[in-house]
């Protein structure tokens, strides 16, 4: 393999260390330091890459996403690019137009604050002659038609299941919304994708990603949940074929009606993925609630105007057992807590895993919405990881009209709190939970360091979006950049990524601007340029 020499512009290499360039040897790290001594260690057949100005960064690593969910919904009735019912509509009919063989019209990406309450309606996917079955963009609800709940049998008599709820009229009919566990009710009623349909859906994913700059990932949920297929063995399939190219771990899915005797199957799942360079299966992932804005975000005190505190999946002081036998077996847990009871549930498992090989784990919680500050110090003392998604800490529709009014003022002063949890020593991975949210990660280093909306978004005329939300949690570039690499690669057990060090895969990103160098209102404006995984160029 040719040697590159990357120069014209500056390297990120390390928390906060910078170089002026960066030679890679037969796709790993040769040597990082002044252009001068590194074209002299340079083989005669070496090619130049030019910065132009830009930044070359360690290649990121998401620490959260569903690349296959998002693979299918953007092959399907893809509502995550437009805003509002009637152009929620436009598209849906643009759909189902185009595609009259299609016994479903499903796909998914409507943003709850599009509707009064957050909710849509059955009555406004009535006009369909067939079944509807659309995902809400966090993935916690599903927008439905009279047609799909007549199809699976839903009606004033149905009960709601243990972990969900169905949304119903003031004379219990079901409305046409379903959050949660009541989410399967129908999603498991809808065409299964094929095998190919699979496969081609991350190989998209794949390619989207590596434009962004994304070279590794950590897929959240690696196993069937609202409505998916196991992905296990796509991923398998992909990684045996070299097809897959990323670093990926997949979080195996706690199945969060049963118990212990899922381990033995957990553990058969693991072993799938033994040997293969680019897979693996070594994290499980435990969802202990909800989200706040339909109130199944677990909480201590009441939602403030409807009460109730939230569910918690699994039951905490069962959680505890689980999570010690998943660390004896060497599992990393990867935890969903949104509530602050959720967290201190995560914490408190947790607790009851062996000081001596936590560390070696790698366990972490991922969104970290709500945490109260008694339990900001707790992160490091156990060693656990926060999984920071900073994309969602702005003033946003969905935040100030569906968010704050239930959580009061102290509580929603609890936010996200990166800022105490980096001075409290937490250490840090970072992700985009994409298709829920954008992957670009650097709109995510944007609101991670400005807690405003990045001007490209399409919320970006909302009144407050440039009001920074709770800026003192904001954090520096060159925190949230470590986030997303050394961070997410640390948590992917990928010790040979994250870093430009020598002998380091040559896991590569050139941004099109060095964004340390300009105003930090405009680090969402930074695009990445080149993208290059084992010295190979992807992007």
């Amino acid at each position: 393999m040719t040697d590159l020499l990357f120069r014209g512009g500056r390297a990120f290499l390390a928390a906060g260390s910078f170089a002026e360039a960066v030679l890679v040897r037969d796709g790993r790290i040769a040597a990082a330091g002044a252009e001068a001594d590194l074209a002299r260690l340079a083989a005669p057949r070496c090619e130049t890459v030019d910065l132009g100005g830009g930044l070359l960064i360690p290649g990121i690593t998401d620490a959260h996403l569903h690349p296959v969910q998002a693979g299918l919904e953007r092959a399907r009735c893809d509502l995550s690019g437009v805003y509002g019912l009637p152009e929620y509509l436009e598209r849906i009919s643009g759909y189902a137009a185009a595609h009259p063989d299609r016994e479903w019209i499903d796909g998914g990406g409507w943003d709850m604050s599009a509707f009064p309450g957050g909710l849509p309606h059955r009555a406004q996917l009535d006009f369909l002659d067939r079944p509807a079955y659309l995902i809400q963009r966090d993935h916690h609800a599903a927008w439905v038609n009279g047609r799909a709940l007549e199809i699976a049998g839903i009606t004033r008599d149905t009960p709601d299941p243990a972990d969900g709820r169905i949304e119903r009229d003031a004379d219990g009919t079901p409305s046409g919304v379903l959050h949660e566990g009541a989410m399967d009710l129908v999603g498991l009623l809808t065409p299964r994708p094929t095998g190919r349909d699979l496969l081609e859906a991350l190989l998209a994913a794949q390619s989207h990603l590596f434009s962004l700059g994304i070279t590794g990932w950590q897929d959240a949920i690696v196993g069937s949940y609202a409505g998916s297929d196991d992905q296990l063995p796509t991923y398998v399939s992909a990684a045996s074929s070299g097809r897959l190219k990323a670093r990926v771990v997949g979080a195996l899915w706690w199945d969060r009606t049963r118990g212990a005797e899922q381990i033995g199957e957990l553990l058969e799942r693991r072993r799938a993925a033994e040997g293969l360079e680019t897979f693996r299966a070594t994290s499980v992932k435990i969802m202990q609630d909800g989200i706040a804005e339909n109130f199944t975000a677990a909480v201590i005190e009441p939602y403030c105007r409807c009460g109730g505190t939230g569910l918690s999946y699994v039951d905490p002081e069962a959680l505890k057992g689980y999570v010690a036998a998943l660390d004896r077996h060497g599992f990393q847990v990867h935890f969903h807590a949104i509530g602050e009871r959720a967290v201190r549930e995560a914490l408190d498992a947790l607790e009851g895993t062996d000081p001596a090989t936590r560390l070696d784990r790698r366990h972490h919680i991922a969104h970290l919405q709500i945490v109260t500050p008694a339990d900001v110090p707790r992160f490091a003392r156990l060693g656990v990881t926060a999984n920071l998604q900073p994309l969602w800490a702005t003033h946003h529709a969905q935040m100030d009209e569906l968010t704050l009014p239930f959580l009061g003022e102290e509580r929603s002063s609890w936010q996200y709190p990166f800022a105490d949890l980096l001075r409290a020593g937490t250490r840090f991975c970072a992700g985009s939970d994409w298709p829920v949210s954008n992957a670009d990660p650097l709109q995510g280093m944007h609101v991670a360091v400005n807690r405003t909306e990045p001007g490209g978004s399409v919320h970006a005329d909302y009144p407050t979006a440039q009001t920074p939300f709770l800026p003192g949690q904001a954090l520096d570039l060159a925190t949230a950049l470590t986030a997303y690499t050394a961070g997410s690669a640390w948590i992917d057990h990928d010790d040979e990524a994250g870093t430009i060090a020598p002998g380091n895969r040559a896991d590569l990103v050139v941004l099109d601007r060095d964004p340390f160098a300009g105003p930090p209102e405009d680090i969402w404006r930074t695009k990445a340029a080149m993208t290059f995984v084992g010295g190979e160029q992807v992007h």
